[in-house]
């Protein structure tokens, strides 16, 4: 599956991320036409857009498996990033990363937009989606469990999470 759509949920859109715009983010240059809200892009932004440059120039396009921006249903004003990390590894497990802008947390939009890409990486043939969150990170904690995962341990610096899609090749 190398669906490139935008993903579609109640209040958001998520965006994939193209090379250009990526180029943007990390140079903090919006192009005629973005709607970036205030803070936007925050250093995870920044560091997830080199990290999928960098993808791309090692292994080429990622497909479903890439960056997407968060985008307010309601006028299309981009608050934040969700996307993978790379391309599932040997067993098929992605890992997911998300951030929002200070003024659009609180609302909900990153467990609904995890639960979104959840959803993604399932239709895309993946096995299963981890994540973490540094220990004293409850909020994004939150995020994960509102969003299915489950918890599966922690060391000095972060709690894991993951679902697992019993039903996967």
């Amino acid at each position: 599956m190398n669906d490139m759509t935008t993903i579609q949920t109640a209040r958001l859109r998520l965006r994939p991320l193209s090379v250009d715009e990526a180029r943007r983010i990390v140079d903090a240059r919006p192009a005629p036409g973005d709607r970036w809200a205030e803070d936007y892009p925050g250093v995870g932004d920044a560091a997830s857009a080199r990290g999928f440059l960098a993808g791309v120039a090692e292994r080429g396009d990622p497909g479903v498996y890439r960056p997407y921006a968060i985008l307010l249903a309601d006028g299309g004003t981009t608050v934040g990033g969700i996307g993978f990390h790379g391309p599932p590894d040997t067993d098929g497990v992605v890992t997911i990363g998300y951030g929002l802008v200070p003024g659009a947390r609180g609302h909900g939009y990153a467990s609904e937009s995890l639960r979104a890409l959840i959803a993604r990486a399932r239709e895309a043939g993946a096995t299963a989606v981890r994540g973490d969150a540094n220990l004293d990170n409850l909020p994004s904690q939150r995020v994960m469990e509102a969003a299915g995962m489950a918890y599966e341990g922690e060391d000095e610096r972060v709690r894991n999470y993951r679902v697992v899609f019993p039903d996967a090749p």
